[in-house]
């Protein structure tokens, strides 16, 4: 089932009710915590803030809040992930693990406020780094008798991915009662990868080259922001790029390239750029770190926690074949931790105008969550002086999420290059792009789901 992408979480009035946990240690915790992940310490830096968070809201079946509370807590008990917080010991950040006891229903709002202004007070002031946990179910009682359960998350505990997880997690234990066996918890993920061997030569090499060019810093947004000096209140643009049936014919054009539906997009992207005298492609490119063991390739589908790493793609070409070359390239970059990789700069720098860009196939995730659920992923707002755009592709068709600063500039470069994006992507799906599509050989079948 897809996790819907609007710019703004479409939500019916109702009366809030935000399930407070009770918290206690560990027994047996070791004082000084273990290590956090190379995002998760970026991250929790910047300290507590609000806005850091990631939410998901779907129906729920007319149930009452205590069954919600039970069925919330078994989803807590199978995933540790859920089970940990990070705190800073004076001189860096540590992951302790803590018992969620049990909690109380609150009261949040008088009924008549907007729930999304209630539900973003609450999420920004409990779901925060150092929260303890820094997660809070919370339920929309609305007037007709039906219910939207949200369910917040600081960034540092959860991705996209996750929150599909959550949703499932949380219908089932609804559904039955059953306690789920639990699952690998993130912090486990971590210590994998600190025993990973490192990065062989060549990859050092790709990452001194790219963070060498651009004399330590990150890619950048190649047309103008304007004064991006201090964070901006972002603007976020959603655009349905195309429905279900273009989606297929789009898979289509790119089958006759012989490439999958990203490298295609690659070739698009950089098509505008040029169009746009705005250089080659270059973006920041989260990259998924899911993938398990030979012997358990599937070891991490159905855990939580923030299983991404950070790569760069470059592309000068609009060739298919030579943009599924850089995605390629591009995954293995983020195939390896990051922290021994841009150690000589100090770690990944917040350069301001930085350019991201995330691809998230829903459908192609291990995940199946009831349709009549209807989620709805849900982001903070924030201020930004960077620009991110995602590519979300669900049953109902293929959407571009854009948020970037405020500034007339940025409003209207960002804006113009998403419509030209948005229209070239439909080009070449009707096939009026005046391309060749002679080309019927080799497909890619390695290429794993990035978001």
């Amino acid at each position: 089932m897809r996790l819907t992408t609007v710019a703004r979480m479409e939500l019916a009035a109702g009366q809030v009710h935000v399930f407070e946990p009770t918290v206690a240690p560990t027994p047996g915790d070791d004082a000084h915590g273990s290590a956090p992940s190379f995002d998760q310490a970026r991250h929790a830096a910047a300290g507590s803030r609000p806005g850091s968070w990631m939410a998901v809201a779907f129906a729920v079946p007319p149930v009452g809040r205590g069954r919600l509370a039970a069925a919330w807590q078994t989803v807590v008990q199978r995933h540790g992930t859920l089970r940990t917080v990070l705190r800073h010991d004076g001189v860096q950040v540590r992951v302790h693990g803590v018992r969620v006891t049990g909690g109380r229903w609150e009261r949040a709002g008088d009924g008549t406020a907007d729930p999304r202004t209630v539900l973003r007070g609450v999420f920004d002031v409990a779901c925060e780094p150092f929260g303890t946990p820094s997660h809070r179910l919370a339920v929309v009682d609305h007037g007709d008798g039906t219910s939207t359960a949200v369910i917040g998350l600081d960034h540092s505990h959860t991705d996209a991915w996750s929150l599909l997880v959550l949703v499932r997690d949380m219908l089932a234990a609804l559904a039955d009662g059953d306690a789920p066996a639990p699952v690998p918890s993130f912090a486990e993920h971590i210590r994998g990868m600190e025993h990973r061997p490192p990065a062989p030569d060549g990859i050092r090499g790709r990452w001194r080259r790219i963070m060498d060019t651009r004399d330590g810093e990150m890619p950048v947004f190649p047309l103008s922001l304007g004064d991006i000096s201090e964070p901006r209140d972002e603007v976020v643009e959603v655009i349905d790029v195309l429905d279900t049936d273009g989606v297929a014919r789009l898979e289509a054009a790119a089958a006759r390239r012989s490439v999958r539906l990203l490298p295609l997009a690659v070739s698009v992207l950089t098509q505008v750029n040029r169009d746009m005298h705005a250089g080659a492609l270059c973006a920041v490119f989260p990259v998924h770190s899911r993938r398990g063991p030979a012997d358990d390739p599937g070891r991490w589908a159905d855990s939580v926690g923030w299983f991404i790493t950070n790569s760069v793609i470059e592309c000068d070409s609009t060739d298919p074949s030579d943009c599924a070359t850089a995605v390629r390239e591009a995954v293995e970059l983020g195939s390896y931790p990051l922290e021994p990789l841009l150690r000589p700069w100090g770690g990944m720098p917040n350069t301001p105008g930085m350019f991201a860009l995330s691809w998230l196939d829903n459908r192609r995730l291990p995940v199946q969550v009831p349709p009549e659920a209807r989620p709805q992923h849900v982001s903070a707002w924030i201020r930004t002086d960077g620009v991110m755009a995602w590519f979300v592709l669900n049953d109902d068709g293929m959407h571009l999420r854009v948020r970037y600063p405020g500034t007339p500039s940025a409003v209207a470069n960002v804006g113009e290059w998403a419509r030209r994006v948005a229209a070239g992507l439909r080009a070449v799906a009707d096939g009026s792009d005046g391309s060749d599509d002679t080309v019927l050989v080799g497909e890619d079948h390695d290429l794993s789901p990035v978001a």
